[in-house]
């Protein structure tokens, strides 16, 4: 059986949103509106402002002004001019709100990212052997090889049966003219690329320079 609440505890608002702002902004702004109309009253009463006097030189009222009618506008701008201080205070604190929920959100999102890139490259298979060099319109480049792809397979050479470039060189050999399957890891992502090896106007059948990877 759960406990009843402590008297008079108020659940904790929940946090303004952009639509908040905005109709706070739009009070703001029809306030803004009512004291410009009110101070326009006060021009049409011989331009009195909010201080000017309302008795002429012997103390009575004035006869060329609208007493009531000035005295209301005072009074509605001084109610207004509060009002107005307030929401603005109301809007400041909203955004102010907003502002440090977005970048609570973006560190959020900062760090999902990297834990899913960390976790993407704890994922990844293991390379052998790294691109070093890779000459301009060589079948290598043609099938979008590219300096420091690192090489996860080459036809059927992997990490687990890889001991030094000439299984590469012997697969590369007996493939002339036969597209490979060449799998590199590029900017931590997986990528598969087809590569032949073929007579090209350069040295070689692939015209890529490859390392093996220090581990």
């Amino acid at each position: 059986m759960s406990e009843p609440e402590a008297a008079g505890s108020e659940a904790t608002p929940p946090p303004p949103s952009l639509s908040d702002v905005q109709d706070l902004v739009r009070r703001k702004d029809e306030i803004e509106a009512q004291i410009k109309a009110y101070y326009e009253v006060l021009e049409d009463q011989k331009g009195v402002g909010m201080h000017e006097p309302l008795v002429d030189t012997e103390g009575y009222p004035r006869a060329d002004v609208d007493i009531y009618q000035v005295r209301t506008a005072r009074h509605n701008i001084i109610c207004l001019q509060n009002d107005h201080k307030a929401i603005m205070k109301q809007v400041e604190e909203a955004l102010h709100q907003l502002h440090a929920r977005e970048k609570e959100k973006q560190a959020k999102d900062a760090a999902e990212a990297q834990d899913e890139a960390r976790s993407q490259s704890q994922n990844l298979p293991r390379a052998f052997a790294k691109v070093t060099g890779v000459t301009a319109g060589s079948p290598a480049s043609n099938s979008g090889l590219q300096v420091d792809d690192e090489i996860v397979e080459f036809g059927s050479v992997n990490a687990d049966n890889f001991q030094t470039l000439h299984n590469i060189s012997t697969v590369v050999q007996h493939s002339e003219g036969s597209p490979l399957s060449v799998t590199v890891i590029r900017s931590g992502e997986r990528r598969r690329l087809r590569l032949t090896p073929m007579r090209w106007a350069g040295k070689g059948l692939l015209g890529c320079n490859i390392v093996p990877l220090q581990r």
